[in-house]
């Protein structure tokens, strides 16, 4: 891409810009700011809606009683199970056993500091969910 050709569309930067490789008149790459690229937003918006219908379908499942609190908090920051486990240094097969709301009714307080600490939040946020989306745990 020239750098004539970079694009400066409005997207997800909120007036922010980014850097961009592109060919000058010289046949070097150089750094071109860019302010963004429609279909970036459109792709980000896209990946933010399908985060968004994830966290609501576990957020669902809390309050049906299939899922502990600690799997809705750990998708709403987008993690996996071993990701988690290795913010806490407990091995994945603990952290996929303390998605179960029976198991998880039961950890010590200690362990429920160590992943409250993990996501940022308080141990009385990890506790809880929203009773409807949007609304902050």
């Amino acid at each position: 891409m020239k750098t004539t050709e970079v694009p400066q569309d409005e997207s997800m930067l909120a007036g922010h810009r980014r850097a961009c490789y592109a060919v000058d008149e010289h046949g070097r790459y150089v750094v071109v700011p860019s302010k963004g690229w429609q279909v970036e937003k459109i792709v980000n918006a896209q990946a933010v809606e399908e985060i968004r219908r994830a966290v609501e379908a576990v957020r669902e499942r809390v309050h049906q009683g299939r899922a502990s609190p600690l799997e809705y908090h750990m998708v709403r920051c987008q993690m996996t199970p071993g990701l988690l486990a290795s913010h806490t240094g407990l091995w994945s097969w603990r952290g996929r056993r303390h998605l179960k709301p029976e198991i998880f009714a039961r950890l010590k307080p200690a362990l429920l500091t160590c992943y409250a600490q993990a996501l940022g939040i308080s141990v009385e946020a990890l506790g809880s969910v929203p009773a409807s989306t949007g609304t902050p745990p």
